[in-house]
């Protein structure tokens, strides 16, 4: 029971990822009808911006290094820590923290560029086009992120306060050792979540964007700019995907192609929860990422051999039979 427990709880964070991209792609759809295929490219994108973050405020000179006395050695000494002392090797500490304030406007500024220099032209073109040229442009961001910072994955550190883990089984008698950070990750990713639920329910602006994604003609009847307010949306997620890249990194040590393995496994979740359906897209990311966790059991995969690798397919193949439009999908998307 302990083993199946701790599995769900595995589960959480992988999910949790899953639905941040899926809430982003859902958001994307709905508002914009567009196929995003560059979205886990953005996911990428803030992974990388807390190694770009980590690598500059670890710049560092050689110096002497006195506890070596016997021939002259030198080390790598972070400016910062020559300049602020302990608080430098705090900050550095925290650099994932840190990051959240720079990744939050270049995600921002990258999904507007991204949103009005390419993908407004494409807003009335069939799916397969928006599908080949937002693919097309994942591959030149991968591409670029490659040359400036190699192909090879770059770990990332969690602060020293969230290194280790936490027994959240202590109240009821059971071992339930969790790794703290993907603890983190998990409140971080429903933090998020509910974040974009309260600001679409809640505010004028939000109210705006769901009455548009319902009807979008009627609401332009009104006199209300709703193609800015879409574009906006827009850029908020790819904050949202960025983010969730970001605070991944101490889990998986970010790479050029990260974001494309998530990209693929989050669009089946897309699907599996409904196109357009924001609740779904959540649902749905939590529901596979639990279920992938627990397919990789050692019991479950000496019956099933690779039963990790292809329970979400599977999983989507089933409720895709029972209902086609997936497990909240509204009548009438994407099936023109």
């Amino acid at each position: 029971m302990d083993a199946i427990l701790l599995q769900i709880l595995n589960g959480l964070d992988k999910g949790g990822a899953y639905a941040l991209i899926a809430l982003g792609l859902t958001l994307i759809f709905g508002t914009l009808g567009v196929v995003n295929f560059a979205h886990g490219a953005l996911f990428m994108l803030g992974a990388f911006c807390a190694v770009t973050v980590n690598k500059l405020i670890t710049l560092s000179a050689k110096v002497r290094d006195e506890s070596v006395t016997f021939f002259e050695a030198y080390k790598d000494v972070p400016y910062l820590e020559m300049w602020l002392g302990d608080t430098g090797t705090l900050i550095i500490d925290w650099s994932i923290p840190i990051s959240l304030v720079v990744a939050i406007p270049v995600m921002l500024g990258v999904g507007l560029v991204m949103e009005r220099g390419l993908i407004r032209h494409f807003y009335k073109r069939p799916h397969a086009d928006q599908i080949l040229v937002t693919f097309g442009l994942a591959i030149v961001l991968q591409e670029i992120v490659k040359a400036f910072y190699g192909a090879n994955p770059i770990p990332q550190s969690a602060p020293d306060i969230f290194t280790g883990t936490v027994n959240l089984g202590a109240l009821i008698g059971m071992d339930l050792s969790y790794p703290t950070w993907r603890l983190v990750y998990f409140i971080f990713s429903m933090g998020i979540i509910g974040a974009v639920f309260s600001f679409l329910q809640f505010t004028t602006f939000g109210m705006v964007v769901r009455a548009g994604m319902a009807d979008r003609e009627t609401v332009q009847l009104l006199g209300i700019n709703i193609t800015k307010r879409f574009s906006i949306v827009f850029g908020l997620a790819a904050v949202v995907a960025g983010l969730a890249g970001l605070m991944y990194t101490p889990i998986l040590p970010p790479d050029y192609h990260m974001g494309m393995d998530f990209l693929v496994l989050s669009f089946v979740v897309v699907v599996v929860g409904g196109m357009g359906s924001l609740p779904g897209a959540v649902a749905a990311g939590f529901l596979l990422g639990i279920l992938q966790s627990l397919a990789s059991m050692t019991e479950v995969k000496s019956i099933f051999p690779g039963i990790d690798q292809i329970i979400i397919y599977l999983i989507a193949m089933v409720v895709l039979l029972v209902r086609p439009r997936g497990l909240m999908g509204r009548k009438g998307v994407m099936e023109d």
